[in-house]
């Protein structure tokens, strides 16, 4: 029923780190998750979207090795999109993730510690509601689906498929320029034109 305590301390450790580099990475500020919203500074979806790739290639090899087991989670489209809607709403109004403000509170956002008391509010609420929420959460249940099982393929297609659009979109934001707009002239917001 429980962890082991080396688990735990694992998780813990694991944890500390990954609020350490939200904050060096700047995704622990409001400024810089807001202004992704508004397509000015991309920085959050070039750190998230890079540990996308990098985890999927990773954990792949790793299971291939026999080094770790997959998990896979039941489809449950009801509970995905009533999650996804709270989700957004909850992000859209405190301008933070749930990780991220974890990582502000670190910082001392006064914002951010709301956040996160209201997040383990919603917590309760949810364990006090499950009964009532769980037809909704429930509906339309696939199954244990994994894209390379219904389409029969290898999972690697899918990974290179994923780092592909990486690359693609790595390439497009480091096009557009640091704040993901150009002026007339072409040269990227907040820089100023070479001299000549």
């Amino acid at each position: 029923m429980f962890e082991p305590v080396s688990r735990l301390i694992l998780g813990l450790l694991t944890g500390f780190l990954f609020g350490i580099l939200l904050q060096k990475g700047r995704v622990a500020k409001y400024r810089v998750i807001v202004n992704q919203f508004l397509l000015r500074d991309w920085t959050v979806l070039k750190i998230m979207g890079s540990a996308v790739v990098v985890g999927s290639v990773g954990v792949f090899v790793l299971h291939q090795r026999e080094m770790v087991s997959f998990d896979i989670k039941p489809l449950l489209l009801g509970g995905v999109i009533a999650g996804g809607i709270l989700f957004g709403i909850g992000m859209g109004l405190l301008g933070y993730c749930p990780g991220t403000s974890v990582a502000a509170c670190g910082e001392g956002r006064k914002d951010a510690i709301a956040g996160v008391l209201g997040q383990l509010f919603g917590a309760l609420l949810f364990v006090v509601a499950y009964g009532w929420l769980e037809p909704l959460i429930n509906a339309g249940d696939y199954g244990k689906a994994t894209l390379h099982e219904i389409t029969g393929t290898s999972p690697w297609l899918w990974i290179a498929l994923l780092v592909a659009a990486g690359a693609a979109a790595a390439w497009f934001i480091e096009r557009r320029g640091p704040q993901g707009h150009r002026t007339e002239q072409g040269v990227p917001d907040g820089r100023s034109a070479a001299p000549s």
